[in-house]
């Protein structure tokens, strides 16, 4: 490639043929795999993987490497080469291309942003090979009671299983760095792991490990949240730790318990509850009694729901990822909101009240674009659709949604397009009454544009 390593980027060319070959064995490629390589360099790795995988996708910072890689592939379809950095490289799109493994060589400087990018929940990467610095590794696998451990060591342990594979020498490099390397293989936390450990706000959990260890010499007791009806001493008793306990001193286990503690949300232990009495009506709506929740569901009387699609400021959409613990459609995508109507209760006033349930979305101003029958695909439900704009943070109950992205209207299309099995099927059906409506209006507009050219004219 006519190409110097360069020093500023902190550039180490692997150059030994066997050792990228073993790497690339190691990312275990199956058809129907999406490969990212972040950081590919001069090509090292991908000309082991290109040979194997359906579809790779390079990520290169350097754009004399970029332009490189992309004349050396220019003639091959499956591959697409990005000049862009990885730590802000957008993997929104890569939903559509589950599943997803990632590969690199990543430079030393960036590998921990590069890292928390491509891998922070929600992620579309199931499995990772990465070749980072010997004592970042022992940062990320580190145990309690020690100096390794800390945020980066419980960030990555609550959604990954990760473990050293292989040391590699600095004479496998071009120019040789001067520490060793070491490849890790990363894998998601199994749904058998995650779904015994208790559901946990990911965001707030970051924050009560942040402020944990920003002075971890220090009491942890010092470092926590004030809150009314709340004292260290009662959070320390629950989560089996001294009261002078140091924040190194406490293990994951621990951290998600103290984060299910300082939890206000009045909806963290409560995915649903069955005792809740429902109006239940026929085909036309008409009231014809009440049930609670559980007898509705187990015996497919039809009901009463409301679906909400949330837009912000630049048309992206909020999508969910419902909780396992749901009992209608666990662990998939869905609509930014949704819920049942209590008794009694009128379609509007039930979707402003579950967009501060769910979405901690306060009086919104909610606009009605359409409606579903009921049908098997939604549960039985007579369903009302409604859209709103909101620009600020976002809270959930952990109970009710484990995650949560925005999404572009066109990335979220071609998602569907491509793997509809990963949303719920009432969402399907709802987010079709939106494009359809959608498709409508646009119409209209380009008729009237043109009947305007013609009167001008």
């Amino acid at each position: 490639m006519g190409v110097m390593p360069s020093k500023k980027l902190g550039q180490n060319f692997l150059v030994d043929a066997n050792v990228a070959r073993w790497i690339v064995d190691q990312l275990d490629v199956q058809p129907g795999d999406t490969i990212v390589e972040v950081g590919p360099g001069t090509g090292a790795l991908t000309e082991h993987v290109v040979e194997i995988a359906d579809r790779l996708i390079l990520v290169e910072f350097d754009a004399r490497l970029a332009e490189g890689l992309k004349r050396r592939f220019a003639d091959n379809d499956k591959v697409e080469v990005h000049h862009h950095d990885g730590a802000r490289f957008d993997i929104r799109p890569l939903f559509k291309h589950q599943p997803v493994k990632l590969l690199g060589n990543l430079p030393y400087s960036a590998g921990g942003a590069i890292m928390r990018n491509f891998m922070k929940a929600p992620s579309p990467v199931s499995r990772a090979v990465l070749m980072l610095q010997k004592e970042f590794i022992d940062r990320i696998i580190a145990k309690p009671r020690t100096k390794q451990y800390g945020v980066l060591s419980l960030r990555m342990q609550s959604e990954w299983v990760s473990r050293p594979v292989k040391t590699i020498p600095p004479q496998a490099f071009f120019p040789q760095p001067l520490i060793d390397s070491t490849v890790m293989v990363c894998e998601r936390v199994c749904d058998v792991e995650r779904e015994a450990r208790p559901v946990y706000d990911a965001r707030l959990f970051d924050e009560i490990v942040r402020r944990g260890f920003s002075q971890r010499r220090k009491q942890v007791r010092k470092q926590m949240p004030v809150k009314d009806g709340t004292s260290w001493e009662e959070a320390a008793a629950l989560v089996g730790a001294t009261v002078t306990a140091r924040a190194e001193e406490l293990s994951l286990e621990q951290w998600i318990e103290l984060t299910r503690y300082f939890d206000d949300n009045p909806l963290k232990d409560t995915p649903q509850d069955g005792e809740e009495v429902f109006d239940v009506v026929d085909m036309e709506d008409e009231v014809t009694g009440q049930e609670t929740r559980a007898r509705v569901h187990a015996d497919g009387l039809l009901h009463r729901a409301v679906q909400m699609l949330v837009f912000n400021k630049r048309k992206e959409v909020f999508v969910q990822k419902r909780s396992h613990l749901k009992d209608m459609n666990p662990s998939v995508w869905s609509m930014s909101a949704a819920g049942h109507l209590n008794a009694g209760e009128e379609y509007e006033a039930a979707a402003v009240r579950e967009l501060g349930e769910e979405l901690g979305i306060k009086g919104a101003e909610v606009q009605e674009i359409g409606m579903l029958m009921p049908c098997e695909a939604n549960g039985w439900e007579h369903v009302r659709i409604y859209v709103c704009r909101h620009d600020g943070a976002l809270r959930f109950p952990c109970s009710e949604i484990e995650t949560g992205q925005w999404l572009a209207q066109d990335v979220l299309q071609d998602w569907l397009d491509a793997r509809p099995q990963d949303f719920a099927s009432g969402f399907v059906n709802s987010w079709g009454v939106f494009s359809n409506l959608m498709a409508q209006a646009n119409s209209e507009m380009a008729t009237s544009e043109c009947e305007e050219a013609e009167e001008s004219e």
